[in-house]
């Protein structure tokens, strides 16, 4: 058997065909992931300069690349994280909503993330940026398959401080941690509103640092660069303060932008651009909130824009839902490709697996669908046509290509949270601003999109949820 592998592995090489033994056959990824970031703020979905500045290093992206118009997340920053760092919805790994009162939470290590599926390929790996998936020693990035970790829990934590009552609630004071494999996570620093508007230089240069270290070793690495822009509070960095000319949103468009620019730099530097997938996303939709300098009184009222869809985060609106996605991967993917197709952030998960020769769990329910040979250009479609609406641990409805069907919606991130006995109809098309139900004449369109919602629900009986707070070691239960 050893001799055939060996004569097997000779063919394969002699025929150009990479195994997952190969490094060099694998590209380097780095995944920037923007946090609110709404889908109408870079240039190449129609923002940019009418947000107050040009979006040219985030449009580059696209141009070079394959841009997705219809590219979903999760409602909730955890949910989404969740599910884009397991491939599986955030309900089932317990993380379906934005933890709250404190204690235990996040991922249990039974799950898989993507980087551990990197790891084991082969890959370095590293975390810079917010986590926000478990926040204590266990559930750290490090014990998820990352090498190293310099990063924040959220970020709405920094005005903490600020506010009156905290200094009596005998609460830790939030800190940026930082971790390598193998050691205990330690505090790196506090973070507080004097580091909140610089942290994303010092994200970008840790990473920047990373990409010159690893770029001369043999394996290849993955940089996992999670920004904390354009999260509440929006304070400018002291480099960009002024910039524009145009306020604290238009500075902070241009801040990104620019740290994007100075990591597609390094890559050109480092020699390795060509060899390298770049991913450039979002967790969620803009802010709810009035955003701005929170440490200036008054604070400037500034906010996110989901271009033609309405709604924030936390709410069952497109403008939740859909964020910018571009990918690049010089000389895989087409140049200046666009669809609006329709994909989920937990595709991303077995979409990298197939590009680096990684592997996929099969004793889980895994939702994340391969779209490797769609991304690049060996079909002409999405291999997805909807996802399940989540808020929370309901479901609310589903998507199905360009029709959505709600039996519950919200408007607000803060308002009420309305049921229908008859579901809701919309076709995205004609109304992106879902307002008006077309259920009548349109019910075929319900009678296509929820037999998936059947199919989803009947994973749990094989597949048991885990439930919030889980503690580890974490096994599942026998079906």
């Amino acid at each position: 058997m050893k001799i055939f592998s060996s004569m097997l592995g000779a063919t394969l090489l002699s025929l150009g065909i990479a195994t997952s033994g190969q490094a060099q056959e694998q590209p380097n990824i780095v995944f920037i992931f923007l946090d609110n970031f709404g889908w109408g703020e870079p240039g190449f979905n129609g923002g940019g300069i009418i947000r107050g500045t040009p979006t040219p290093k985030m449009d580059a992206l696209a141009a070079e690349g394959l841009r997705l118009t219809n590219f979903n997340v999760e409602s909730q920053c955890t949910p989404s994280r969740a599910a884009t760092m397991t491939g599986r919805y955030g309900i089932r790994s317990g993380n379906h909503t934005v933890p709250l009162g404190g204690g235990v939470y996040g991922l249990t290590q039974w799950e898989v993330t993507m980087a551990e599926m990197l790891k084991d390929a082969g890959y370095s790996t590293a975390m810079y940026g917010k986590w926000h998936l478990g926040w204590s020693e266990g559930r750290y990035p490090t014990n998820q398959g990352f090498d190293e970790f310099y990063g924040v829990e959220t970020t709405d934590v920094t005005v903490w401080r600020t506010l009156p009552g905290f200094a009596e609630a005998n609460l830790d004071e939030p800190v940026v941690m930082q971790a390598v494999a193998g050691a205990p996570a330690t505090a790196a620093r506090d973070y507080d509103l004097d580091y909140r508007g610089e942290i994303d230089g010092d994200l970008t240069e840790k990473a920047i640092e990373f990409i010159e270290s690893k770029s001369s070793e043999d394996a290849p690495f993955f940089v996992y660069l999670a920004y904390t822009q354009t999260h509440y509070p929006n304070i400018v960095s002291e480099e960009f303060n002024g910039s524009t000319g145009k306020g604290v949103w238009a500075d902070i468009l241009h801040q990104t932008d620019s740290y994007i620019g100075r990591i597609v730099d390094a890559l050109e530097t480092a020699g390795v651009s060509d060899d390298t997938v770049v991913i450039f996303t979002a967790d969620n939709g803009p802010e709810a909130l009035p955003v701005g300098n929170a440490n200036v009184s008054p604070t400037p009222a500034v906010h996110g824009t989901a271009g033609p869809w309405r709604g924030t985060l936390f709410t069952s609106l497109e403008g939740s839902m859909r964020v910018p996605f571009a990918i690049k991967w010089p000389g895989q993917i087409p140049a200046g490709s666009a669809s609006n197709d329709v994909v989920h952030s937990m595709d991303l998960f077995p979409t990298l697996a197939a590009f680096a020769g990684g592997a996929v769990p099969s004793d889980r329910a895994f939702d994340g669908i391969d779209q490797s040979a769609f991304f690049l250009g060996d079909q002409t479609n999405s291999n997805r046509e909807g996802v399940i609406v989540y808020m929370g641990e309901q479901i609310f409805g589903v998507k199905w290509r360009d029709w959505k069907v709600l039996f519950k919606e919200n408007t607000t991130a803060f308002g009420a949270t309305q049921s229908y006995d008859t579901p809701r109809v919309y076709n995205l098309l004609n109304d992106p601003h879902e307002r008006e139900s077309v259920l009548f004449p349109h019910t075929w369109a319900a009678e296509k999109a929820l037999p998936q919602l059947q199919e989803h629900l009947a994973t749990f009986e094989q597949y048991p949820p885990i439930p919030p707070g889980t503690p580890d070691p974490y096994v599942p239960p026998v079906k």
